[in-house]
């Protein structure tokens, strides 16, 4: 489609371009724009599977297994760059009569577009998937730690005063909103919402079905030729859905935070009478070690096998001992409910990630991990 030279008119193309010999190319509604993707995914997971072969057969199953996500993503970049790089079509493009244009110009993407849209869509969220747990870690670390110094100043500068009740409870505090941002840290440094926002707007408008498409402006075509009773239709019903899914979400969401600063309002007067009462030294421990508080983390692992190899005897010796998410020597040693182990941080990070297991991808729920001692 590339090496063609056609005269390209669109729905949102002035009439007065249009001239008697050219063709009238709509824009693709959600529907084709859906199947070619899954189309283009069932063929690159197959590629995937077959380049993951080939690299157990030359390197081993640790090889394979280790690089799976570098595999993926590669196989990816090489798919794409041998239709869309280049300015062909993709399998699921031509199997649904798609063509890009660039919505500005409405010509065919430029070369920087092209490059851009492919970084952008396969490498960008590989990255920031290596990127985001050990920003998460960092950041959680530095709120705990900020949120343990805010409570025991807190509750020394109420203890020294003479009316309990002086210190009327805000709805925005500094600790209320570092609590808040500790507990859902996850979903905070999240693109989900994004994605969701942005799904729902293609939904009602059929266009940038990936966000990459949205920022380098490219749009499909419709390229098949359309009798004039047949109807193009989309799926406005499924953003009304999921529009609905996000309020509700938003609202129980709010409902939920709401009813836990109530709460909190009421153990914090229930504390103030029974500091009134005489009982301020529980207040104050109430205040200092609250139970939703999380516990800091440990400054180092408490059982290392590079430092300690009897740590855990009972494990034996040899490549048992190493993780095989990081390929060192256990540190904190923990167990999924699959029986597989792994560091403690690594399988922390992993789950909050993705909740199933490494190895044999069963579902895991990081309270059920369980720590291995002697």
């Amino acid at each position: 489609m590339a090496d063609e030279d056609l005269s390209i008119t669109t729905a949102s193309a002035p009439t007065t371009s249009i001239r008697p010999s050219g063709h009238f190319y709509p824009f693709a509604t959600s529907p084709d724009i859906i199947r070619s993707h899954e189309k283009d995914v069932f063929l690159s997971a197959s590629l995937t599977n077959q380049a993951q072969s080939i690299a157990r057969s030359l390197r081993g199953a640790r090889f394979a297994h280790t690089h799976s996500e570098a595999i993926k993503r590669l196989t990816e970049t090489l798919y794409f760059s041998l239709t869309t790089l280049i300015g062909n079509r993709t399998l699921g493009e031509e199997y649904c009569d798609l063509v890009h244009l660039e919505d500005d110009t409405l010509q065919l993407p430029s070369l920087p577009r092209r490059v851009g849209y492919i970084l952008s869509s396969i490498l960008l969220p590989w990255a920031l998937q290596r990127i985001l747990p050990a920003f998460r870690q960092r950041l959680r670390a530095k709120l705990e730690r900020s949120v343990a110094r805010q409570q025991v100043k807190n509750a020394q500068t109420k203890s020294t005063q003479d009316d309990p009740h002086s210190q009327s409870g805000s709805v925005f505090t500094k600790l209320r909103i570092q609590r808040y941002i500790l507990e859902h840290l996850d979903s905070i440094t999240s693109l989900s919402p994004i994605y969701a926002v942005s799904i729902a707007t293609f939904y009602f408008t059929g266009a940038y079905y990936h966000l990459a498409k949205r920022f380098w402006g490219l749009r499909y075509i419709f390229t098949k030729k359309i009798n004039e009773n047949e109807q193009r239709v989309g799926y406005e019903v499924l953003g009304v859905l999921l529009v609905l899914q996000i309020a509700v979400q938003g609202v129980l969401h709010i409902k939920k935070v709401a009813a836990s600063l109530q709460q909190e309002d009421q153990d914090r007067q229930a504390a103030d009478a029974g500091a009134a009462s005489g009982q301020g030294d529980k207040a104050i421990t109430s205040v200092e070690n609250p139970s939703s508080l999380p516990l800091l983390p440990a400054s180092r692992a408490r059982y290392d096998f590079a430092e300690d190899p009897n740590a855990v005897p009972w494990i034996p010796a040899g490549q048992q001992r190493k993780c095989t998410l990081c390929l060192e020597l256990f540190k904190d040693p923990s167990a999924t409910t699959c029986g597989h182990v792994f560091c403690w941080t690594c399988v922390r990070d992993w789950v909050r990630e993705k909740p199933e297991c490494p190895l044999c991808r069963q579902e895991v729920r990081l309270s059920k991990v369980l720590p291995l001692r002697g």
